[in-house]
């Protein structure tokens, strides 16, 4: 007996209960994937700052005439790493994106599915899922030309 007989066989009251419990746990996913997008927004937002100031700081040190240590310069390409790092959130926000249109997207036709005409607002409009499967191809960062001085 396949999963779809198994479902087809029990009474329209306990499918609908099993949507609404799977479209619930979807929408419960996708509210937490817009909270984790703030969070990430928040946290990034303040790492930039901190990045700039201490990048401007340095910038005024070097335009003192202070000579070029070593030191100083391990600073600097220490500080375009982790700029370059937080490159990151673009391609994070992309990926919570695609995954909540999906996740609401799943949740939506189970709607659809499960209420069938007996909807009291009319049928459900789905939103078409996202085409591709994946928005952002790139895993990993490498440095590339970020200027902050």
């Amino acid at each position: 007996m396949s999963h779809d007989d198994n479902v087809a066989s029990q009474p329209p009251e306990m499918s609908l209960l099993l949507a609404a419990g799977l479209q619930d746990h979807l929408m419960t996913a996708s509210n937490d994937l817009e909270r984790l997008q703030r969070l990430l927004d928040d946290a990034c937002l303040a790492l930039m700052e901190g990045f700039h100031d201490s990048a401007g700081q340095l910038g005024t040190v070097i335009d003192q005439g202070h000579e070029i240590t070593p030191h100083l310069h391990e600073v600097r390409q220490t500080l375009f790493k982790a700029v370059t790092a937080l490159q990151f959130q673009d391609m994070a926000t992309q990926l919570i994106a695609h995954t909540n249109k999906r996740l609401r997207n799943c949740a939506d036709q189970i709607a659809r599915d499960a209420l069938g005409d007996d909807d009291p607002d009319g049928a459900a409009v789905v939103e078409e899922g996202p085409l591709k499967p994946n928005p952002v191809t790139q895993d990993e960062m490498d440095a590339g030309s970020v200027e902050l001085f």
